[in-house]
């Protein structure tokens, strides 16, 4: 096996690597190396023109959906990628197409289950793990890595229509001119979901109108959700358990009970903010008025807040009591609300810039309102009765 199989070899842990030979049955697959395992997607290998290529398999494993959980709940995000290089679906030859994707796993993942009964070459570029619009961004899936990845699979020895295709939402960091100067491969421009792709290829690499549009809709938009609420996490817990020590003071400087009393209101008000922001908004968000993501945040925890408090209103008790789980309940919807502006199609990096210079003061001020209301309401209820 030559370095050009490499990109499909997981190393293994080292208590089950003998160190002078194998102590058991030879390994299933006669790809496989003492220390090394093929990966669960690559099902073989096809011999070509520069060394043995791994083909992979159109359908995922259940290694493959745990994977897909992981990354969308953000565990271990950084590390979900595939090594870069050359693959293959079906068995092609010199006239199939080059696919070019990132080697960002639930991207290459999106890819090939979309080839079943096709037979393609995939050129998988090092993006760091990170799915082509983001990295062409960052000029990681650009002309430079494009041109290297080329080279170092020798494409023009392995196909003779010298074409790469590559998605349409990696343009911003692709040159097609420099690549066919560099290279002498053509550039086409593919769909921007891989579901098209068949239907493009069909017709001859012909783009409908349908194919050039980025979508955003609901699925689109709460499959960020899970991710957002487990970024949270560690900070709720930090301020759930600050909230509680500071529902408990008071006159009669600490109080067990009062602490328990007052934190469930508090506490609610939190979670109904941050709740608000991860899923209520992402879910309204066409409908919602305002540009900014941080103004759409306050208004959708407008009613929640309201809910949380109106009954203490109703009771005549002092306004000094809600008007601390209230203000909180905006700061935190509002800056939850504020981390999709860099995970959709609706702002650049620039706005998302912008966004942030007028939103963070007013969510500060909202939140030091909050605790503020919240540490002094005791004290004014035994003082004046507020």
């Amino acid at each position: 096996m030559n370095q050009n199989s490499f990109p499909i070899l997981q190393t293994l842990p080292m208590e089950s690597t003998p160190c002078c030979g194998s102590t058991g049955s030879p390994p299933a697959d006669p790809n496989e190396r003492p220390g090394y395992a093929l990966c669960p997607y690559v099902v073989g290998f096809m011999e070509t023109v520069v060394g043995p290529v791994p083909r992979v398999a159109t359908s995922l494993t259940w290694r493959d959906d745990s994977g897909t959980v992981r990354a969308r709940l953000g565990l271990s995000r950084e590390n979900y990628r595939i090594s870069p290089g050359l693959y293959c679906v079906g068995y092609p030859n010199a006239l199939s197409p080059i696919l070019v994707t990132a080697n960002y796993k639930l991207t290459f993942d999106a890819l090939r289950c979309e080839l079943v009964g096709m037979n393609c070459w995939i050129l998988a570029l090092d993006t760091r793990g990170v799915n082509v619009w983001c990295a062409s961004a960052h000029k990681t899936f650009g002309t430079e890595e494009l041109v290297r990845q080329i080279k170092r699979w020798r494409l023009s020895d392995l196909v003779e229509h010298q074409e790469v295709i590559v998605p349409q939402l990696g343009a911003s960091g692709v040159s097609a001119r420099d690549v066919k100067q560099w290279t002498g491969f053509r550039v086409t421009w593919g769909p921007i979901r891989a579901a098209d792709l068949r239907t493009f290829l069909r017709n001859d690499k012909k783009a409908s109108a349908g194919m050039r549009q980025v979508t955003f809709d609901w699925s689109d938009r709460l499959i960020l959700s899970p991710v957002e609420l487990v970024l949270f996490w560690k900070p709720t817990v930090i301020l759930l358990v600050a909230l509680l020590l500071l529902s408990g003071i008071g006159p009669d400087i600490f109080s067990a009970s009062t602490a328990w009393h007052r934190w469930r209101l508090i506490a609610s008000a939190y979670l109904g903010g941050l709740l608000t922001g991860t899923v209520v908004v992402p879910v309204l968000l066409p409908w919602l008025p305002f540009r900014s993501f941080y103004l759409k945040g306050l208004l959708a925890a407008l009613p929640v807040g309201l809910g949380l408090v109106w009954p203490y209103f109703r009771s005549g008790e002092s306004w000094i009591t809600p008007a601390g789980p209230l203000l909180l309940c905006f700061a935190v919807a509002s800056y939850a609300a504020m981390n999709y502006t860099g995970a959709t199609p609706y702002a650049s990096p620039s706005g998302v810039e912008k966004e942030m210079r007028h939103a963070i003061p007013v969510q500060l001020f909202l939140f030091v309102g909050a605790l503020f209301c919240w540490l002094i309401e005791p004290f004014m209820i035994t003082v004046g009765g507020l």
